[in-house]
């Protein structure tokens, strides 16, 4: 696992999701939370740079500092629903994040994070502040169904059940950020209704290959 994260931190600066540092990643296992740690280079990022925190964001082991979003992470680990968080400096998102109050519906992809992904008002980053505004833009969203929130000012986060879903569902959701900047630069973007996101839901329950994993009884 802990390779897992350093390598998809590498990805993330190759899909050009993130500049120089910035960004963070974590994976819940248990009642432990892996983290990256703050100001370290992803180009030489190593496995034992991360940093092993309490559910609550103690630091239990590790040499390094965890990255400065620890507060953001645990407030989206204390959410439920994933073991996954992985936070980015999309541009496409941050500049739709100076226009929009919610991701528009563009496109049926929105369907992947629930059917609505809310933009959180802006707080200094590293603060309680942006963890409460970010858990508070989440959880404003009926049944509880959202998975992602693009941050006034910042960036986005996206909690997904594991490592790879998260991180595909952070490059998704730059992709339709950047769809409807596209639409909107030639004129005024057709969207859809909240209706027909929501008949989508339920297929991406199901989507992909059936799990290999025997299901508990």
């Amino acid at each position: 696992m802990r390779q897992d994260i350093c390598d998809l931190s590498r990805r993330m600066v190759a899909d050009g999701l993130v500049v120089g540092t910035s960004g963070n990643v974590s994976v819940r296992d248990g009642d432990s939370i892996l983290i990256t740690p703050t100001g370290v280079d992803y180009a030489t990022m190593r496995p034992d740079d991360l940093v092993e925190l309490s559910e609550a964001g103690a630091v239990r082991s590790g040499d390094r500092r965890p990255t400065s979003e620890t507060a953001l992470h645990v407030a989206l680990h204390e959410l439920g629903g994933g073991t996954a968080v992985v936070h980015t400096h999309s541009p496409a998102a941050t500049a739709l994040s100076l226009l929009r109050d919610a991701v528009p519906r563009v496109h049926y992809q929105l369907a992947m994070f629930g059917g609505t992904v809310p933009v959180a008002e802006y707080a200094p980053y590293g603060t309680d502040e942006l963890a409460a505004s970010v858990r508070a833009a989440m959880e404003s969203v009926p049944a509880g169904r959202c998975r992602a929130a693009v941050m006034r000012h910042h960036g986005t986060i996206v909690l997904g059940p594991d490592l790879g879903t998260a991180y595909d569902g952070a490059r998704q959701l730059e992709w339709l950020c950047d769809v409807w900047l596209r639409a909107r630069a030639a004129g005024v973007p057709a969207e859809l209704t909240a209706e027909q996101v929501g008949a989508v839901v339920p297929r991406f329950v199901t989507y992909g290959q059936p799990s290999t994993t025997p299901s508990s009884p």
